[in-house]
């Protein structure tokens, strides 16, 4: 079953972000998680997880921060 879940991480200081994007990401078998953040340094941080994670990544700026898709291998719907 494909899940998709949202984070919003927003205001919140690394690596609280990482370890909420880490944890999805493992609660699922398969799907996509969008994170929301605020800051720079959040975004490489959550992005350099998945790549780690081999997960797909797609991060594009929006209203009060930043929009991170990311799709776990295998699921079918990698890509954002």
């Amino acid at each position: 079953m494909t899940q998709e879940m949202t984070i919003d991480a927003r205001g919140l200081a690394c690596p609280i972000p990482v370890i909420r994007v880490k944890k999805a990401l493992e609660s699922i078998p398969q799907g996509r998680v969008v994170v929301l953040v605020d800051e720079q340094v959040a975004v490489e941080n959550v992005t350099r997880l998945a790549a780690y994670m081999r997960c797909s990544h797609q991060c594009a700026a929006c209203e009060g921060g930043f929009r991170i898709i990311l799709g776990k291998p295998g699921s079918g719907r990698e890509g954002p």
